[in-house]
């Protein structure tokens, strides 16, 4: 499934040569090398914390190099900050959106060049254009919806559309399916073959191989903050591109030894929920996790998924239903009583639920257990432990950079901040494990340590509730897939009998024949 090449070879719009970018000792950039054509969609592949964003800051004009240089149409470049980018064409659309909530869709793709008339904003000629645009790129939005209201994939296109407004010929896609239901992964792509069509080249950031070889002419490899080689996509697969970008050769395939699952550790009974609309979501929902099984909830984002694990870890109150843990009531408790009845979580969210960003590493590494020895002793914390606590993870759980147990978490890459979760999380050694998209934003040898640990936790004789919008990572983990759509299970299938077609068709409401 390739993609229509837009690519013109005889045009270079943008030349970054010989890029190094410091902060203070550590060498984020060490001479990077990228060339980008008119019409191509140029990848650039790298784990978390390769320095890949670094490199797309520095280009649009968010750090400047510490040396090297920028060519753009052939004329070499200094920004001194975003703007200056941008009017020259280049426009980023970050991984974590940076729109404001109770704006609507228009007056944040408007947000600083607004249309004037007399006095007063021209919001109608705004909106007109803001339709030509999306008409234009096949990018549908409300032009008057609030963006608290609408879906991550709607926000995307707000994004996009905020720096086509400004005049964008060079768009830099910093992670653009990482929160994406695979409906709104397609349409993406249709956006991005629209854009090259019209002479638009796209950057796009990513470690998803699968989309690279569908959406990419060429692909830029970096590791570790290094250039390692840019290839053309159609001469390359997928495992050349892995060992490319790792270092290293990388298993795709989940070793798992056969288990016969024991009592059962989670129960739930006719749940009815409501979501933070107050319109019901879960609609009568039934299910359970035994000890030694690794149990997949399989559904598009929306059928009711982020309620129920709300509901599970006392986030969120249900209307009605049973949940019970090893036999125990735990309907409607606090997050600190679910923790204490024995469940973890790694959450959706990983910074609004997941981490205190302006924490130490160390801290949010026993943010569960500061009251406890060794971590404190009478109220006074024992610093000496949390930081031996913490080192010992941060080897573990391979995260980078090392040494940065006392780094606040916001510093690190996204995947890194991953890692410091799973590393919590998996520690706490509770009855059930909750794993809400657990390598989002990951890079494939990151993805494949993630899998290893919920499989030793399923071994441990822990049950393990997988919870994730990637039907790949669904069917390669679990025991026994369960689907959800609007808010109910509509179908269940052994993890080794999984067929794609079949669950895809279950997802969108079709249920399974008997």
């Amino acid at each position: 499934m390739g993609r229509t090449s837009h690519m013109d070879e005889s045009k270079v719009v943008i030349s970054m040569k010989d890029i190094v970018k410091k902060f203070g000792d550590f060498t984020a950039n060490d001479h990077i090398n990228l060339t980008v054509h008119k019409g191509e969609v140029h990848a650039i592949l790298g784990e978390n914390g390769a320095g890949k964003s670094t490199m797309m800051n520095v280009l649009c004009g968010l750090y400047k190099p510490t040396s090297g240089q920028i060519f753009i149409n052939g004329k070499e470049v200094h920004f001194s900050s975003p703007k200056d980018a941008i009017d020259i064409g280049i426009g980023m659309v970050h991984q974590h959106f940076m729109l404001i909530q109770p704006f609507t869709v228009t007056e944040n793709i408007i947000l600083g060049i607004e249309p004037v008339k007399g006095v007063t904003i021209d919001l109608e000629t705004a909106k007109k254009q803001v339709l030509e645009l999306s008409e234009r790129y096949g990018m549908k939005v409300d032009p008057d919806a609030k963006v608290e209201d609408i879906s991550v994939g709607m926000q995307q296109r707000v994004e996009i559309l905020k720096v086509l407004y400004r005049g964008a010929e060079t768009l830099i896609l910093d992670e653009p399916t990482a929160s994406l239901t695979p409906q709104e992964i397609e349409g993406l792509m249709e956006i991005i073959e629209n854009l090259t069509a019209d002479g638009k080249s796209v950057i796009l950031i990513t470690h998803k191989l699968k989309e690279i070889t569908a959406s990419s002419d060429s692909c830029t490899i970096i590791r570790q903050g290094k250039y390692i080689r840019t290839v053309k996509v159609d001469e390359v697969n997928e495992n050349d591109l892995a060992a490319m970008m790792v270092g290293r050769d990388v298993s795709f395939r989940v070793e798992k030894k056969e288990l016969e699952p024991g009592e059962t550790v989670l129960d739930i009974e006719d749940l009815h929920a409501r979501d933070y609309r107050g319109v019901e979501i879960l609609k009568g929902f039934h299910l359970n996790v035994r000890r030694g099984e690794i149990v997949g909830l399989a559904g598009v984002d929306g059928n009711g998924q982020t309620e129920l694990v709300e509901v599970l870890t006392g986030l969120r109150k249900a209307e009605s239903g049973k949940v019970t843990m090893l036999g125990k009531d735990v309907f409607n408790r606090t997050p600190r009583e679910t923790f204490e009845s024995g469940i973890s979580s790694i959450p959706a969210d990983r910074q609004k639920h997941g981490l205190i960003l302006d924490f130490s590493n160390e801290d949010n590494l026993i943010l569960q257990h500061f009251e406890e020895e060794p971590y404190s002793r009478k109220g006074i914390l024992n610093r000496k432990a949390i930081r031996e606590h913490a080192t010992e993870l941060v080897e573990k759980f391979d995260v980078r950079p090392r040494g940065s147990e006392g780094a606040p978490s916001g510093t690190l890459s996204g995947g890194n901040q991953q890692k410091v979760i799973i590393a919590r999380e998996v520690t706490n050694d509770k009855d059930l494990l909750i794993a809400v998209n657990p390598t989002r934003g990951l890079d494939v040898g990151a993805i494949e340590f993630v899998h290893r640990y919920l499989v030793e936790q399923r071994n441990k004789n822990r049950a393990v509730l997988l919870v994730s919008f990637e039907l790949d990572e669904i069917m390669s983990l679990s025991d026994r897939i369960e689907v959800i759509f609007d808010g109910q299970i509509t179908g269940s299938v052994q993890g080794k009998d999984a067929d794609e077609k079949e669950l895809g068709f279950m997802m969108a409401g079709g249920r399974r024949h008997e």
